[in-house]
């Protein structure tokens, strides 16, 4: 199988995108800057979204579903968030189309058909959920609500990527409301906590736990705490983010409720979403030339069987040994695909699976009934071993455990490796040029500072780390007082 998938070392963005579209992910649609997700993309998207959904309903949180359609006037009650979002929103004016009476066969807009009130296609939904919130709430006693909805956003980028950037895309928001600060604080860095435990235990995917600077703080909200992972072309990409928003949306749609006191107040808020981008992230974080490489736990097959025949009658032998394996493999809960095309060879069979990132691949021939015996490679690293069938069931899971730790391993030193600390702001650009990754570097706090060095080297701050010591030192651009390091680096 003639794979034609250009070098990550040549070119990392054609990589990237060919990768895409030949693993069967995603493909660009009719409408520009949109994506079609294929099944087999679309079969991880599931996989995140269970796992996900799962962690969410186990912290308390339950599902919903709100419009689509924001009048324009709930969008522009928080000023902050509006005006984040202005240029990205596209706007529904009129609700009909009717005949061109100039152009047969042709559809125009119906001028009588104008909408009273123009309506935002939602780029994010705090302004419909705040709004539906005032109804639902009166009492501390209806505090806390934990929401949840699994939805689609529209978002009009000029320059758009399949999974990491595009006009429409797929996400999780959550949206609470808590009766004091504390208590949405605590929910605010729950959520991180569960992003960063997906990140990391089903995507291996290590990640950096921080706040964003004022400069990248999410719109309307008091604080933003974010997960930074490392791709392999050595640019960060933000993986998911959980905003604190204070009483900001309370406030701007007179969500009040009444306290055990008797007082009335205004409600606390949070809001948190990962997207349709994490796919792009699993894919740059550790695939390679050959295609993709899956973590087991997000994988929809776990192992292909490949069956070597020349006849009919040999296809039969070795099926019904292979029925056994997978019914013994499936009872365990993974997935098994028995490829058993004699449209196409052995050769083109390894590697298509192998584009595919199917961590376990089981090839078996007739010699290996006589003797007992299965081949095995796994796909990360392309190492093979002959295993006893009647073991392979029991080895199997093992086998794929190691997989799923070996690819965060992997991830983990290669994130770790470009992780530079620098004190100068020469320093800072050389690190960025020549090696890329974060660079640990000295910030006065000013947005001022920020967008300077943003303007000069394309480098933003991608969060003030949790876990960052203070430390005395100055800022690499300005001179002033800096009591500790954040991270920079060009991002996705």
């Amino acid at each position: 199988m003639a794979k034609d998938i250009p070098s990550r070392s040549e070119d990392y963005s054609l990589w990237y995108n060919e990768l895409v579209k030949k693993a069967d992910l995603a493909e660009h649609s009719e409408v520009r800057g949109c994506m079609v997700i294929k099944p087999y993309g679309y079969s991880i998207w599931e996989k995140m979204q269970q796992a996900l959904d799962k962690m969410f309903k186990d912290t308390g949180h339950s599902n919903a579903y709100f419009p689509l359609f924001v009048p324009k006037s709930l969008f522009e009650a928080e000023e902050q968030n509006a005006e984040g979002f202005a240029k990205e929103c596209a706007i529904v004016t009129h609700y009909r189309l009717k005949a061109d009476p100039n152009k047969k066969g042709k559809l125009m807009v119906d001028p009588d058909a104008r909408l009273e009130e123009e309506l935002v296609v939602r780029p994010t939904s705090e302004a419909i959920i705040w709004s539906t919130y005032k109804k639902w709430i009166q009492s501390y006693r209806d505090l806390p609500i934990l929401i949840n909805q699994w939805a689609n956003v529209v978002r009009w980028e000029m320059r758009t990527r399949l999974f990491l950037r595009t006009a429409e895309f797929l996400w999780q928001e959550g949206h609470t409301a808590h009766a004091n600060a504390d208590e949405a604080i605590k929910e605010t860095e729950l959520i991180l906590n569960v992003y960063a435990d997906f990140a990391e235990g089903f995507m291996a995917m290590p990640v950096v736990k921080g706040r964003k600077s004022e400069g990248e703080r999410f719109p309307g909200a008091v604080d933003t705490y974010c997960i930074e992972a490392m791709m392999q072309d050595g640019k960060a990409l933000q993986a998911g983010t959980s905003h604190f928003l204070g009483q900001n949306f309370a406030k701007a749609f007179n969500v009040q409720f009444t306290s055990k006191e008797g007082k009335l107040e205004d409600v606390w808020g949070t809001s948190w979403g990962v997207s349709t981008r994490l796919m792009g992230a699993l894919i740059m974080a550790h695939s390679d030339d050959d295609g993709l490489i899956l973590p087991p736990k997000l994988a929809p097959i776990h192992v292909v069987v490949v069956p070597i025949f020349r006849s009919e009658e040999e296809l039969k032998k070795i099926t019904e040994k292979v029925d056994e394996l997978s019914s013994a493999l499936r009872k365990q809960g993974y997935a098994v695909k028995f490829d058993n095309r004699d449209t196409q060879k052995p050769g083109f069979k390894f590697a298509e699976w192998e584009l595919k990132g199917v961590p376990v691949r089981l090839a078996i021939g007739p010699r290996d009934l006589e003797n007992g015996t299965v081949e095995v490679a796994r796909r990360d690293t392309k190492e093979k071993q002959v295993m006893k069938l009647d073991e392979v069931a029991t080895r199997i899971p093992k086998l794929l455990d190691d997989i799923q730790a070996n690819i965060y391993t992997k991830a983990l030193k290669f994130r770790d490796e470009h992780v530079t600390k620098v004190d100068t702001y020469d320093e800072l650009k050389r690190v960025l040029d020549d090696k890329g990754g974060f660079v640990a570097a000295h910030w006065d706090g000013t947005v001022e500072t920020e967008a300077a060095i943003k303007e000069e080297t394309k480098a933003t701050i991608r969060c003030i780390p949790l876990d960052a010591k203070e430390e005395a030192g100055k800022c690499i651009y300005s001179g002033k007082p800096s009591s500790r390091r954040v991270l920079f680096a060009r991002a996705y």
